[in-house]
């Protein structure tokens, strides 16, 4: 009797299926007995080729060679992992091997990899398919028991190789023609683009043209102090009439003029007030257990990491100290046969006040089939992230919190909702209404388990009979804000929840699941715009650099745009789901990406070829080099047509008008000029002259010391004020913090961060510190322990701390 060569997608799942089907002996990287050889592919192990590795005209990087549309696509193994690739196909050609059984994961790209490894390999044997969503014993019996025939499956695998070669197809040729576009001045510059990439850059250079256009308004907030025996309580001005319009920046608790503020300020100051009160019970579930993408959001916001380096992080934890499930998972979910494994690990918390958590929610009979954690309807390819109840040792500090995080989250899903009483107080003053809010805790519930309480602040101090006055009143002032620079935190969500921004109801449910890029590549992708240069990190700030708003720029003046939309996947994922249902033909899906690739080529040709023709004109300016008068230019440069000296139209994010490059050449130098961009996203102003070399560098005047020069051209060069703490210096906005310039040669102490527990501050309050010694009230700190409280920043000693509204104590 032959036998059948299971090939799973990971080591893990080979082990587990090895486990459940018999004595099978371990024989190197396989499992064999009588009827099975079970062995593993390590992910992706085959690959498509690039276009040079199958044609050699393709080397050269030339419109000549574009669109690049091969008629089959070849395939190679993956040079890091060529020995499982051999193995396999060792065990496929064996004579006593009569069939192969893909145990691959249960989804789209499950199936990529074994039909990549299938056609690569030269298989021929007969095919079935396993389809497991979970690795308990009695799951995969019933699983071998029940497997799929491979024209069960077929349309999966048409789709998941549509979505590759679709992806080869765009990002090739886009990549390419956009390179040879970058580069006609003859300096190579590399120019990568593709279909999840891009458009994840036009989120973050959307947001950067956003804050740059931004235009502050001054508002203003009335806060009040009530008084009744020996409590009190504070209120803010509300207009009870309110009603939202256009003005995105309105608010029912906001004055846009200063006199009527204050006019409100003097009618009700020293007035009395009737207060009415309304309470209400709500309550707040525990989150769902964690997908990566929810945990690389949650460790970036309490742990400041990458979403790379929780991804590193959660695989050491899963492959090396075998404590977690898979990771690269996008469900929240678990199997519905899954209870006996939760309780599992559960029991195996033995430390800590965990342990007591956990086994206070087995002693309760907490741990039931409830829907918000079992629903076999949510879970796809992979289930929620859980802890597997083996105790990892040696880990490091890092390792422990992430760990922590999904062991915590596991125990806290089957405690009960927190419940809490909330009360709305609106105090009436001459007319005038002041709200308050309080939140009381009645149970606890799943926040006990992450140590929570309730801060101070939230509870509203009773008021009792007698006289209610309003001892205080205060007209704040505040800026509106520009939309706040993206995190990986909430980048992650803007890219989980693309779908969300399309009209197209169809489109939006077809990204649902997936938004642009799946949980296991978009980590890849954020640190893949970060080395292409197209965005920057500043603390945990993303940024998209002048680099990456050129060429967001670039696309919608060639008029290819789409590849900046999330549209474009919506429409994607929709005809891929049809071909999975068998609906929609691939050879037709396929077309209408060759034609897609052939438009980016075709539009990139021909903008090339204006801008070079039409657009370009020869500048008459005198060569500084060898004095020649005329200059050819073409999109990107000027270059003397004597001696070939070239200048760059763009430096520093900034384009330069012919005007500006005329007298440049003429003067050596020109400015100040306002528009550059520094490396860390900032704007700044500086003079531009020409060195001994010919060659185009900032000048920031004299003023500035070696290492200021260094410190200004990485940051922004903006002087907010003066010191207040050395009383010689002057402040300058680094783009990290605001630093005193004495500061770099240890003649001043001043360096404070521009983002405090969470929360930028923005250049008009850092003024007004170093102005006054105060800020206006500012919110949205976030404390260690989570909390959101306001307060006003001081500088006493040269240090920022915290006076708050109730008393003040240090930061």
């Amino acid at each position: 009797m032959g036998k059948s060569l299971v090939i799973a997608e990971k080591p893990s799942v080979a082990t587990s299926l090895a486990r459940v089907l018999g004595k099978l002996s371990k024989k190197g990287d396989y499992f064999e007995n009588e009827q099975y050889v079970i062995t593993s592919a390590i992910g992706h192990l085959v690959e498509l080729c690039l276009p040079n590795e199958t044609d050699k005209k393709n080397r050269k990087w030339d419109f000549s060679n574009l669109p690049i549309i091969p008629s089959s696509f070849g395939l190679k193994p993956i040079k890091k992992t060529v020995g499982r690739f051999q193995l396999i196909c060792k065990l496929l050609h064996r004579q006593d091997v009569v069939e192969v059984i893909n145990a691959c994961d249960a989804g789209r790209e499950g199936e990529l990899v074994f039909r990549y490894l299938m056609r690569l390999a030269k298989n021929h044997k007969p095919t079935r398919r396993l389809w497991l969503q979970s690795m308990t014993g009695e799951a995969i019996r019933a699983g071998f028991q029940n497997l799929r025939r491979e024209k069960d499956v077929f349309p999966l695998g048409e789709a998941a190789i549509c979505r590759s070669e679709g992806d080869w197809l765009v990002g090739i040729n886009g990549t390419r023609a956009m390179t040879v576009f970058n580069s006609g001045s003859g300096r190579f510059r590399l120019t990568p683009v593709g279909r999840v990439q891009t458009p994840t850059l036009s989120i973050l250079v959307e947001r950067e043209e956003k804050i740059h256009s931004f235009t502050p308004r001054a508002y203003f907030e009335i806060l009040a102090n009530f008084s009744c025996k020996e409590e009190e309580y504070w209120g803010r001005w509300f207009d009870p009439l309110f009603q939202r319009g256009g003005d995105e920046d309105d608010r029912a608790e906001r004055l846009w003029d200063r006199k009527k503020a204050e006019a409100i300020q003097a009618k009700c100051q020293g007035g009395q007030g009737i207060a009415v009160e309304e309470k209400k019970e709500s309550s707040q579930s525990a989150p769902l257990l964690y997908d990566l993408t929810s945990l690389q959001k949650e460790a970036n916001i309490r742990h400041s990491l990458s979403a790379r380096r929780t991804l590193q992080i959660v695989q050491t934890l899963y492959e090396r100290h075998k404590a977690l499930t898979y990771p690269r998972t996008d469900s929240r979910y678990l199997p519905e046969d899954y209870l006996p494994v939760v309780r599992s690990a559960l029991e195996s918390i033995k430390e800590g006040k965990l342990h007591v958590y956990a086994k206070k929610a087995l002693a309760q009979d907490w741990v039931k089939p409830i829907k918000r954690v079992f629903d076999n309807a949510k879970v796809t390819d992979h289930h929620a992230i859980i802890p597997t109840g083996v105790t990892p040792r040696n880990l490091d500090e890092m390792e422990t919190r992430v760990y922590d995080m999904i062991r915590r989250r596991l125990v806290a899903a089957f405690y009960p909702a927190a419940q809490f009483q909330l009360t709305t107080r609106t105090t009436t003053v001459e007319g005038e209404s002041f709200q308050s809010e309080g939140k009381t805790p009645i149970d606890l519930g799943w926040l006990s388990v992450y140590g929570k309480q309730l801060p101070s602040q939230e509870v509203l101090a009773p008021i009792h009979a007698g006289t209610l006055l309003a001892t205080k009143m205060e007209v704040v002032e505040h800026q509106t804000k520009p939309p706040a620079r993206y995190s990986e935190a909430t980048l992650l969500s803007a890219m989980e929840g693309a779908g969300k921004l399309l009209e197209e109801e169809a489109l939006r449910e077809a990204m649902h699941q997936r938004g642009l890029g799946t949980p296991a590549t978009r980590a890849q992708i954020i640190e893949g715009l970060v080395t292409d240069g197209y965005v920057t990190r500043q603390g945990r700030r993303l940024i998209a650099t002048a680099k990456g708003i050129m060429l967001m720029t670039l696309l919608r003046d060639i008029g290819i745009q789409d590849l900046c939309f999330p549209e474009l996947t919506g429409e994607w994922e929709y005809k891929l789901k049809r071909i999975e249902a068998d609906q929609f033909d691939r050879d037709a899906f396929m077309g209408e990406i060759r034609r897609f690739a052939e438009k980016i080529v075709e539009k990139t040709r021909r903008f090339f070829e204006l801008s070079s023709k039409k657009n370009c004109q020869d500048l008459e300016a005198r060569c500084p080099k060898c004095h020649a008068t005329s200059f050819s230019e073409s999109f990107h440069t000027y270059e003397c047509k004597s001696c070939g000296l070239l200048f760059w139209k763009n430096v520093a994010g900034r384009q330069f008008t012919p005007e500006e490059i005329r007298g440049l050449l003429e003067t050596g130098s020109i400015g100040p000029l306002e528009g550059f961009r520094s490396k860390n996203g900032n704007s700044f102003v500086a003079k531009i002259k020409l060195d001994n070399a010919f060659k185009v560098s900032f000048d920031f005047g004299d003023s500035y010391s070696e290492m200021e020069r260094k410190q200004a051209i990485l940051s922004s060069t903006s002087i907010v004020g003066s010191c207040p703490v050395c009383h010689e210096g002057k402040v300058y906005d680094t783009g990290f913090s605001y630093c005193c310039n004495r500061m770099l040669a240890k003649e001043c102490t001043l360096n404070i961060g521009k983002v405090i527990l969470q929360k930028e501050i923005p250049q008009d309050q850092m003024i007004k510190v170093l102005q006054t010694g105060k800020t206006d009230l500012i919110s949205q700190f976030v404390s260690r322990k989570g909390r959101r409280f306001s307060a006003y920043l001081i500088l006493k000693n040269g240090k920022v701390k915290f006076e708050f509204l109730e008393r003040q104590r240090d930061a």
